[in-house]
């Protein structure tokens, strides 16, 4: 999306972080429910965005991909700024203590096991209304720890194993959500998303 385009709270700015893993799928969910969307590959591509995705994908790659770009630091600038951020799969582990260091968990990679591994299975996610959603898990880590402040959604498994979790404007997830054809996580963050952008949107005039 040009830089150019104005914006509204109706349809904001969504950055996807374009380093590695699956963020094209992520960009059609997202036009699909009303953002505009932008790669992100560089700190200048965080200007002005309203949330970001940080797309599921291969943890240590995306790692390698952020230092060579120098984005861990814009990254958690614009977190502590209060920009809502949606991490799934790898995107999750991304922002657990030991890597942006942004959400105060602590994740498993692999937690399920490996490719072979790969399942799905249907998951009530607290708050998102419409009833279980059906989740895909490739390679899927989850949540071993989590600080106070974090709001477990989802657990899947006996005994049940954290998979989606909120810190404020932090929403975590396990699963692939942009492969399951159900909008709603993204439609969830957008919500956040929108409230971001007409609080930006308001100090701007």
């Amino acid at each position: 999306m040009s830089r150019n385009r104005s914006v509204t709270a109706a349809r904001p700015l969504v950055g996807v972080l374009a380093l590695q893993g699956d963020f094209e799928a992520h960009s059609r969910v997202l036009a699909r429910v009303g953002a505009d969307v932008r790669e992100v590959r560089t700190a200048l591509d965080l200007e002005g965005l309203h949330g970001l995705v940080i797309p599921g994908g291969e943890s240590t790659s995306m790692t390698i991909g952020i230092a060579r770009e120098r984005l861990a630091e814009p990254l958690r600038e614009r977190v502590a700024a209060g920009l809502p951020v949606l991490g799934s799969c790898a995107g999750l582990i991304m922002l657990d203590r030991e890597h942006l260091a942004v959400m105060d968990i602590l994740a498993e990679r692999n937690a399920f096991g490996r490719q072979l591994r790969s399942f799905e299975a249907d998951v009530e996610l607290h708050g998102l209304p419409g009833g279980a959603l059906r989740a895909l898990f490739i390679r899927a880590p989850w949540i071993a720890e989590h600080g106070p402040g974090v709001e477990i959604l989802a657990t899947v498994g006996d005994p049940p194993r954290a998979v989606a979790a909120r810190e404020d404007a932090l929403l975590a997830v396990a699963f692939h959500t942009e492969l399951a054809h159900d909008d709603r996580v993204h439609e969830l963050f957008l919500e956040r998303v929108r409230e971001f952008a007409r609080g930006v949107l308001a100090r701007a005039r």
